[in-house]
């Protein structure tokens, strides 16, 4: 089946989709958007976390037909730059999202497996709730899997990304 929807702003057709193939599969190794990563597949560990339409989802457990005529954004797509690309360069780190740029500067980043999904998640918290408790972050966080941090350094990006939200340094 073909499929055509909305990926970081940029309208994409997917051709010869299986019945069977996820969303993530998709955007991995179709569309080389490799952020996202594949963990669990079953939805458990949160790291193939992305936007659909405007909702954080498991890419692992939405089908890839699910997605027609539908929005994603991935965490490639919160960077600023040419249609979000997040590539490299000089100025990557100035095309970072705010919640991107506290998660290098926190040091919430070990082996980086569950990061993306973290920061996909810590910017749906940020836009709903701008000054979070470190509950509210908790329960936020709560099915996204870190086996390498111990989670202080990803609360405190977390907590730096409001602060300087509030200090108008950038909207997550």
């Amino acid at each position: 089946m073909r499929v055509t929807f909305t990926v970081n702003g940029a309208e994409e057709t997917v051709d010869d989709v299986w019945e069977g193939e996820s969303l993530l599969y998709v955007l991995r190794e179709r569309m080389g958007l490799p952020g996202s990563k594949n963990a669990c597949e079953q939805g458990e560990c949160g790291s193939c976390t992305v936007y659909l339409d405007g909702v954080t989802a498991c890419a692992c457990l939405v089908a890839a037909g699910q997605v027609q005529g539908r929005e994603v954004r991935t965490v490639e797509g919160l960077a600023s730059g040419p249609a979000g690309d997040g590539q490299a360069g000089e100025d990557a780190g100035e095309r970072l999202d705010p919640v991107q740029r506290a998660f290098v500067d926190s040091g919430a980043v070990q082996c980086g497996f569950c990061t993306p999904g973290l920061i996909v998640q810590s910017h749906a918290l940020l836009g709903r709730v701008p000054d979070p408790t470190d509950a509210e972050i908790r329960e936020a966080l709560a099915g996204n899997l870190c086996r390498c941090t111990g989670y202080e350094k990803i609360l405190d990006a977390v907590r730096l990304a409001a602060r300087r939200r509030s200090a108008g340094e950038g909207t997550p």
